[in-house]
């Protein structure tokens, strides 16, 4: 989560530096500092609402993980194929689940998305539902949005059940 936040700090300082650029040629204000301090806080603002999205869409998802009665944790036994864009313009992914266990299990996986600069984009909960004893079954995980070109996929938390 560190590294969600420095690079959009690092976002957020540049962003402000170009706004600070751009307002300041383009008001009748004088005073720099002002401009740039305007711009800061606009730049932080966004900054903010993205890290508060990451948040709750993975605490969401961590919430609904943790009321799975006798689940395990199963990240081990899932696998992402590589993500590809759909006809709506969505990023999919291929989640295959593997079954160790004796008896049939459902899989829910927490998929998230990031850019090609590994900026969270989207997350996104999947059930791989009754996975047969020394088998595999697929399920797709489809962001809920359309996400830039070279999005990858990761499973930061996986159950079996």
């Amino acid at each position: 989560m560190t590294s969600h936040r420095a690079h959009w700090a690092g976002r957020a300082a540049l962003t402000a530096t170009a706004c600070a650029l751009v307002l300041s040629a383009c008001t009748d204000e004088s005073d720099p500092s002002s401009v740039a301090s305007r711009a800061a806080s606009a730049a932080e603002s966004v900054g903010g609402r993205a890290a508060s999205a990451f948040a709750s869409a993975t605490a969401e998802a961590g919430r609904k993980l943790d009321s799975i009665k006798g689940g395990v944790e199963a990240k081990a036994d899932v696998k992402l194929g590589t993500p590809s864009t759909d006809a709506d313009g969505r990023t999919t992914v291929d989640v295959t689940a593997t079954n160790p266990d004796d008896s049939t299990r459902s899989f829910a996986v927490q998929v998230d998305f990031k850019d090609p600069d590994g900026t969270w984009r989207d997350t996104v909960l999947v059930t791989v539902p009754d996975v047969p004893p020394g088998t595999s079954r697929k399920a797709t995980a489809r962001s809920t949005r359309k996400l830039p070109d070279g999005t990858r996929a990761e499973v930061p938390r996986a159950v079996r059940y």
